[in-house]
């Protein structure tokens, strides 16, 4: 058997995910990476293990993750935006964004958590800015977002004495498809955004390290959003 390192990542068709997925695999991982829908994903290497999973259906999740794998890395940086005033949102849309956004990493972080406390392994959490502050129109994405910072801080707290790192990474404006469905996107100035290369980046500083960095917001230099036209 292989001795590679294995990790898995949500959200790995595009974006955040992606750019963690060929990180690790130039670090000599073999990475499972999670998606929804590969079609437009280009990424082709052996050591990319594609499992095509719609998160939004929490009940397939348990049937569909390598369990009997025991990882050792997970990074749960699925992620879907809704900016609208709360009233205007739909009660099923309600339910699909805390199925993606939440419920489908703590599933995915309950069924390995055992095999990562035997690597001794790692856990990063991609929650966003909107974690650490409040926003008009962001109620709902911040109330994943925010569950998933305060879910890394106290897992921490219970499984740091098995050795397993939990690491929240609470990104500010990435440049990435994550806009493609919104109303705004990043501003063009290169200062106002955050390249996703950078974030993956930071998780190889993050393993190289003798100590654990548990929170982290990453902010681009200047603010910059663009509103699309209608």
């Amino acid at each position: 058997m292989s001795s590679a390192k294995r990790a898995l990542i949500s959200g790995a068709t595009s974006g955040i995910g992606l750019e963690i997925s060929k990180k690790l695999i130039s670090l000599g991982y073999i990475v499972y990476g999670v998606g929804r829908d590969f079609s437009k994903c280009n990424f082709k290497e052996e050591s990319f293990v594609k499992i095509e999973l719609d998160l939004k259906e929490p009940k397939t999740i348990e049937k569909s993750i390598p369990k009997e794998i025991d990882f050792d890395l997970l990074v749960n940086a699925v992620g879907v935006g809704i900016f609208e005033p709360f009233e205007e949102i739909n009660p099923k849309k309600i339910d699909e964004i805390i199925s993606i956004n939440l419920t489908s990493s703590l599933i995915i972080t309950n069924l390995l958590l055992r095999g990562l406390k035997r690597q001794k392994g790692y856990i990063f959490n991609i929650t966003s800015i909107e974690a650490t502050k409040s926003s008009k129109f962001s109620a709902l994405y911040s109330a994943t977002k925010s569950a998933i910072r305060a879910f890394s801080h106290s897992l921490f707290e219970e499984v740091r004495k098995s050795g397993v790192k939990v690491v929240s990474i609470n990104p500010d404006m990435t440049k990435t498809p994550f806009f493609d469905t919104l109303k705004f996107q990043c501003s063009e100035d290169s200062e106002c955004y955050i390249n996703p290369k950078e974030i993956a980046n930071f998780i190889e500083f993050a393993l190289s390290s003798d100590f654990v960095v548990t929170d982290i917001t990453i902010r681009p230099q200047k603010f910059g959003i663009v509103k699309k036209s209608q």
